[in-house]
């Protein structure tokens, strides 16, 4: 066009500028409106699963109502962030005709002048035809695939980098000294006036709660189905933020770090363990990727998975996850966790497919192992195996050794007799010294429960 009709060109130019600046500078708000659309209907996901796989809990404690609410709010969420990316995508049409229509409909109106100017009418029908069916066709690809599956891709990559960060070069050698193994911070884990609510509406599930769980200490949670176990483990792993209160792990908040970070603080271990497709070598080291082969298979003994390992053909063998019982994938995910450098293990029901003898190896192994552990119970025996208990019983939390909770928490007291053969021990008269003085009479007391520090 700049050479067969150059008068055409200040028709066609300016237009096709302004409406491909136009997109452009919408392009932002609809990644923007894109990505929110995406969160929510992950959110909207995690909410839905989380309540289908607590259904039973939910039931039996009556939580119908607040999970219903919560899974309201997340709804309501994404259908706002829909109708905002939907208010968006229609100006995609006005930047086409703007770009494309706008320079074709300028040819027309001006036709009479460009003919009487010396233009003849070949080359206008050919301007007009080039508009048509060369630039009308490349604008209209450009905005619908930018502003569709183009900006699709982006969102999801940009989440994918988010849950995935790609790797810190290491800084440059310093010539300061080394600080010493002493000078490290230790990895204690502790929770100062914690409350968390699943909802803006919902009863909270722990007010107020402190607890410090000292580096090297074997931590049993336990207490009756829905009172907040798994949200403390999930509270000090980073997955569930607080409504108020601090959590600090080796010094810094869980939820704060990046995925690679919280991972060398901290493993967990949930319920229904993860494993994917692939080999069995490669689910095992996936949070050490440069274990060596023996380190792997003393993990693997150690858990009590050589059997299952064996059966399946060896550490070379490739996995399918539903050929797979829930015990199996919790074998194989107790050897990962047991590999993983993390100095804090946190197993929550982690074993709870497992038998009771197969259960009590892998925990003492875990006990065994260098670092922290804390243990959300599924049976007694977990708490009496460990050197600290932990009872969240609604409004109070008692934490101490196997004996101290004993004597100050009756409904410890009644679990331990309803799984036991012994009579629990007798509970001590009102005012006695073994009362707890620093637990709540009634829901919004401040709970201490700290734990004394392991001399191991």
């Amino acid at each position: 066009m700049v050479f067969l009709a150059p008068s055409v060109l200040p028709l066609v130019l300016p237009p096709l500028l302004a409406g491909l600046g136009l997109f452009l500078a919408l392009l932002r708000r609809m990644a923007g409106a894109q990505r929110d659309v995406i969160v929510a209907d992950e959110r909207v996901a995690e909410a839905a699963g989380a309540a289908c796989a607590a259904a039973r809990d939910i039931t039996a404690c009556g939580a119908e109502d607040g999970v219903r609410d919560r899974l309201a709010e997340r709804i309501d969420a994404q259908a706002a962030a829909a109708r905002r990316l939907a208010v968006l995508m229609p100006a995609r049409v006005l930047c086409l005709a703007v770009a494309g229509w706008l320079p074709l409909l300028l040819l027309l109106v001006a036709a009479p002048g460009l003919r009487s100017g010396g233009l003849t009418t070949g080359a206008v029908l050919g301007a007009a035809t080039y508009v048509t069916g060369g630039l009308q066709p490349a604008v209209r690809s450009l905005i619908q695939g930018l502003g569709g599956s183009g900006l699709r891709l982006a969102v999801a990559l940009r989440r994918i980098l988010e849950a995935h960060p790609l790797p810190v070069p290491p800084p440059a050698p310093s010539t300061r000294p080394r600080a010493s193994a002493s000078a490290r911070p230790a990895h204690d884990v502790v929770l100062t006036a914690v409350t968390f609510a699943y909802g803006a509406h919902a009863a909270p599930v722990l007010r107020d709660l402190d607890l410090t769980v000292p580096e090297g200490a074997h931590l049993a949670v336990v207490g009756p189905s829905g009172i907040g176990k798994s949200t403390l483990a999930g509270l000090i792993c980073g997955t569930l933020r607080p409504d108020r209160g601090r959590i600090l792990v080796a010094g810094r908040p869980p939820a704060a770090l990046s995925p690679a970070d919280r991972s060398a603080v901290r493993v967990l271990v949930p319920q229904e363990a993860y494993v994917f497709s692939g080999g069995l070598m490669e689910n095992l080291c996936l949070l050490r990727p440069d274990a060596g082969e023996d380190e792997v298979t003393a993990a693997v003994t150690a858990v009590g998975a050589a059997p299952l390992v064996t059966r399946l053909g060896g550490l070379g063998a490739q996995v399918d996850p539903a050929a797979l019982s829930s015990g199996e994938r919790q074998q194989i995910a107790l050897a990962r966790a047991y590999l993983s450098p993390a100095p804090l293990v946190v197993l929550d029901e982690a074993t709870c497919h497992l038998d009771p003898a197969a259960e009590a190896r892998a925990e003492e192994a875990f006990a065994r192992r260098p670092g922290s552990l804390v243990v959300i119970a599924h049976r007694i025996s977990s708490a009496l195996r460990a050197r600290h208990v932990l009872v969240l019983d609604g409004d109070r939390a008692v934490g101490g050794a196997h004996h101290e909770v004993l004597r100050r928490s009756p409904l410890y007291r009644d679990l331990v007799g309803h799984w036991s053969d012994e009579a629990p021990p007798e509970a001590p008269p009102d005012g006695a010294a073994g009362d707890d003085p620093g637990a709540p009479a009634a829901r919004g007391g401040t709970v201490r429960a700290t734990l004394p520090r392991s001399r191991s």
